[in-house]
Parts: C-alpha cells; structure tokens; sequence
C-alpha cells in the first residue's frame, strides 16, 4: 500500500500550501473574503484526508503483517 503514504503526504503538503495561501490572503487584503475561505475548506479537507490515508496505509499494513 505505498500509493496510500505517497498520496496521504501529498494531500497533507497541498493541505499546508492551500493554509499557507490563505494566510497571505488575510494578511494582504486585511480581511476574511470568501475566496479565503474557500481555501480553508480546500486546506482542511485536504489534511484530513491525507491524515485518512496515512492512517489507513498503517492499519493495512499492520494487518496484513499479523496474516
């Protein structure tokens, strides 16, 4: 299951860039738009399921360690 790590580090790298994106937002515009929180959803359903499938790629390969 090494396609699962590799993915769950992708979302969790595009997760951290979509935060680090809105926080420039903020910062240059001095306000919450909508745009910025559109990346918040972006970013936080990007970490969680990188978080998902880091997790999974672990309990397979505990159990398929136990067979």
């Amino acid at each position: 299951m090494r396609g699962s790590l590799f993915s769950g580090i992708v979302y969790i790298i595009l997760g951290i860039l979509f935060t680090s994106i809105a926080i420039e937002n903020v910062q240059r515009e001095q306000t919450w738009g909508i745009f910025t929180y559109f990346l918040i959803l972006i970013a936080t359903f990007d970490l969680g399921s990188g978080l998902r499938m880091i997790a999974f790629h672990f309990k397979f390969k505990k159990a398929q360690n136990k067979k």
